[in-house]
């Protein structure tokens, strides 16, 4: 029986090809894949598998390269909270001079506890509950997203009641189609994000007459894993005109809040160039007079993480279809499952990474057909017990982890240089059920 044709047309980039794109990244010959300066291998030993592993070095350098990018704009970064929201990452970005986006009162109460200022928060989100309101107001965040002029109504109410006047941005929904996955695009009409284009001066003229509220200016995001700057400068030059508008009608607009999704190459690609990113901010805002914000996330942490995992079963033969089940799973790294995303897989054994290679599905352990990282790809033959780094693993890989199939949340490591420490502990099968109980009704 033939194997089936690969499903994607674009060759699967090589080890080494991997590697070249990722200078964080190396493979020594006696060590294996190294992160930063530590050993993946080591730390497998300590741990166990499957792990996260996040490097610290990386992220804080991608943080200075796009703050570098971005110098001249009067931009100042708000960091995606929903990407990664582990507290050593927020303290990690909040030491380097950004603050945080986030979108519930946990990524709220996260960002606090890793050390970001209040005044450096800003709250985005389509359905914000009056609680949530409530404590953005009480701990006297720097700037409220208003997605709604229902929800501008509700944020005046709770506002005036406190005896508080809460600064808003209206998050304008500028229909510009990022050309990215449809289940991450947030900028055209029919998503469910943000106000009508051209409602905003209405919504905006309406802002400026409530009570507990000031408005400071527009917000926009137009979607995730953006790779082309052309729709940003469509959905710029559109509120720029808007920013105009609302002007000439004696409004004060002060702040633009430009939203994040740059992307990042995930196979053997750049990712979207951060540069031309810079430029068009520049070129769109920077005569405008306005202060910028920018509200990256995966881009800053995506590259940084890797999950470790090893063969737990190699089945299958060449002539019928070959799968490397792993001990890590959807429940562990959802996106493949998901968004049919494609993440690079290297092995952690240099003799491994030369070896000849095969075509092999790789899948995770759950009873599910949708738990499989990698359909036809090619990668160096890999045996039971072997194990592999799935890469570009720090944005949106733990954070949306679950305890499907009762199988615990992963230990989380960070690297930093040489050094690397336990960030989250693996956690117990028992810690899964400690909060559940056997109602007395169903008697003894």
């Amino acid at each position: 029986m033939a194997h089936p044709a690969p499903v994607s047309d674009l060759p699967d980039p090589s080890v080494a090809e991997l590697l070249a794109a990722r200078p964080h990244l190396t493979m020594h010959a006696q060590d294996g894949l190294v992160l930063e300066g530590v050993p993946l291998k080591r730390i497998a030993d300590v741990v166990g598998t499957p792990a996260w592993v996040y490097g610290a070095g990386t992220m804080r350098a991608r943080l200075a390269q796009l703050q570098a990018a971005l110098a001249g704009t009067n931009a100042h970064l708000h960091y995606a909270v929903k990407a990664n929201d582990h507290i050593a990452v927020l303290n990690l970005m909040a030491r380097g001079g950004a603050g945080a986006d986030v979108t519930s009162e946990g990524e709220l109460r996260r960002a606090r506890a890793g050390g970001v200022a209040a005044q450096d928060i800003v709250f985005s989100g389509v359905g914000k509950t009056a609680r949530e309101i409530r404590l953005a107001i009480g701990e006297a965040i720097g700037q409220i997203n208003v997605e709604s002029a229902a929800e501008l109504e509700v944020i005046s109410a709770i506002a005036s009641s406190m005896g508080r006047t809460m600064k808003v941005a209206l998050r304008i929904n500028p229909d510009v189609d990022a050309g990215t996955h449809a289940k991450i695009t947030t900028g055209k009409a029919d998503n469910k994000f943000g106000i009508a284009y051209e409602d905003a001066q209405a919504v905006y003229a309406r802002a400026a007459e409530l009570p507990g509220v000031e408005p400071v200016g527009l917000a926009l995001h137009i979607g995730s894993q953006i790779l082309s700057i052309a729709p940003y400068r469509a959905a710029y030059a559109r509120t720029a005109d808007l920013v105009r508008s609302l002007r000439a009608a004696g409004h004060t607009v002060s702040r633009v809040d430009c939203g994040g999704g740059l992307g990042i190459g995930y196979r053997d690609d750049p990712g979207a160039p951060v540069e031309a990113f810079a430029g068009a901010v520049r070129a769109t805002f920077n005569n405008l007079g306005v202060q910028v914000m920018v509200e990256p996330g995966r881009w800053l942490v995506g590259p940084a993480g890797v999950l470790l995992a090893e063969v737990a079963i190699a089945k299958g033969t060449a002539e019928t279809r070959r799968f490397l089940v792993i001990d890590a799973a959807m429940n562990d790294l959802v996106r493949p499952a998901m968004y049919d995303a494609y993440h690079g897989i290297v092995p952690l054994s240099a003799a491994d990474a030369a070896a000849p290679t095969e075509l092999v599905d790789i899948v995770g352990p759950i009873c599910e057909s949708s738990d499989t990282f990698a359909r036809d790809r090619t990668l160096p033959r890999l045996a039971q017990g072997a194990r592999v780094a799935i890469l570009d693993a720090g944005a949106y890989g733990a954070v949306m982890s679950s305890t499907y199939n009762t199988r615990p949340l992963l230990p989380i490591v960070m690297v930093d240089g040489d050094q690397w420490a336990v960030v989250r502990d693996r956690q117990l099968h028992e810690e899964l059920w400690a909060g559940e109980r056997i109602p007395g009704f169903f008697g003894t």
